[in-house]
Order: C-alpha cells, then structure tokens, then sequence
C-alpha cells in the first residue's frame, strides 16, 4: 500500500515539473581534461535539477588522462582527446559505438594581465614573439606539449625556446608562474587562458600552425552508471549546452 502511494507522489511530481524524479540519485564518475572543467561546472545545476543525479570528476593534462585509465580508475564516463578515446574503444576499456566528438578548442599563448602583447598574427611574428622571450612557459605531458613540439621544430627554434623553458606539472602552475612574472609566456588551450585568473590571451596561434583539440565523450565498458552517464551526455550534446560551450572559449566539434 504504501509502496503505490510512494510511486503515486513520484509519478504526480514528475508530471507536474516535467522532470524525471529519481529516488536514488547516481554519482557518475568522470574521468575528464582541463578543456572541459568550465561547461561541466557551469552545466552542473541543470543536470542535478533534471536528472536528480550529480557527477564527480578526475583528471588533468592528457598524460594524466591517459595514466588514470591505463591504471583501472573507476569511471562512467570520459570526456578526453579523440586519439585518446580512440585508443581505448579499441582496448575495450570505452564502450564501442559511444564515442561522441564534443568540443574543440585551438592553441594560444598568454601574458601576464596587463603586460604588452605581443604581435603573432603571422608565422614570422610569432617565431620573433617567442625567441624575443626571456622566458616560456606550458606543461609538459599535455596535449600543447605534444603540438607546440612540433611547431617549434617546423620553426627550427626547438633549442632556443628549451634552454628558456620553465616546464612546470600543472596547469594551475604554469598559469601562476605567468601572473607572477616567472615566466613571460604561456602555451596552452585558449579555452584555459580565456577562463584563468591573472593572465590574458595575447592571441591564437597563426593559422598555418594552429591545431585544434577535438574532445570527445565515451561511456566506460564498465561503468556502474551508464544510463545516468548517458543521460549527461544528451545534456553536454543538446543545444541547451550552446550557449554555455560558447562562453567558455570553446566550439561544437
């Protein structure tokens, strides 16, 4: 008896807010970069409100990433590089057919607020930006890392930017080192410095050397929460997240 009463106030409360209404609420488990930490704090509310259920989430730098499922950390949902995400479909470890591009953002450089700006909107002025330099800054196991190599060896100024380099294992720490003044310059994701305290987006890269990180969503092969992790990527994909994707320096993949 008491149990059809119980089920009638859900069912009333869901027909009248227009919600689902769930009596156990799920924590899915995240395993996601620094590109999307912004949407998925901002979109928080709204999935708690409409869903009933909450995320948690764990990650870093792609290199972290990486090491987090290689490990066997618990997780129902990714929201990680494509290359990345690809290499676990085919591992097993994300489950096929779930993998969805989301987002994607480009490479820029930051200065400390208020500080010049320097002038890289060409190959030839941003090659001059970086060896006029004192100092540069980006963390090394992330995806910027790996781009900005290449670019640096396609400029012939490897050499030059690593004997400047400060090479630090945070994000957070790259971004203090260029508001305190440590470090002049800061590669990184344009969403990152767009939405980082202390530091301004001097610019993209040019676009003959620019790159874009694609971010895509996976479900875990073994998530414990694959309909509420579903559920969170109807809401990361719908055009409810637009506007929110937008703000945060960041475009539809």
């Amino acid at each position: 008896m008491w149990g059809a009463f119980i089920f009638g106030i859900v069912a009333f409360v869901s027909a009248l807010t227009g919600f689902a209404v769930t009596t156990h609420a799920a924590e899915v488990k995240i395993i996601s970069g620094p590109a999307t930490d912004a949407v998925l704090a901002s979109l928080r509310p709204e999935f708690e409100r409409t869903t009933g259920n909450t995320f948690e989430s764990k990650g870093g730098v792609t290199g972290v990433l990486k090491t987090l499922i290689e490990r066997g950390e618990p997780f129902d949902l990714a929201i990680i590089p494509g290359p990345l995400m690809d290499s676990f479909v085919k591992q097993g470890k994300i489950a096929a057919g779930t993998s969805v591009p989301l987002v994607r953002v480009g490479m820029g450089v930051a200065v400390r607020a208020g500080a010049a700006k320097p002038d890289i909107s060409s190959v030839a002025k941003f090659k001059q930006a970086i060896l006029d330099a004192k100092s540069v800054t980006y963390v090394p196991k992330g995806e910027t890392a790996t781009r900005l190599a290449g670019v640096l060896e396609r400029l012939g100024i490897a050499e030059q930017v690593k004997a400047k380099a400060q090479l630090l294992p945070t994000v957070p720490a790259a971004i203090q080192a260029v508001a305190s003044g440590m470090a002049e310059l800061y590669f990184s994701l344009t969403n990152i410095i767009a939405s980082a305290k202390g530091i301004e987006l001097a610019g993209p890269f040019p676009p003959e050397l620019q790159h874009y990180l694609v971010i895509n969503t996976g479900i875990s092969s073994t998530a414990k929460q694959p309909d509420a992790a579903k559920a969170l990527v109807k809401l990361l994909t719908s055009s409810n997240a637009d506007a929110v994707i937008r703000a945060k320096g960041l475009e539809r993949a």
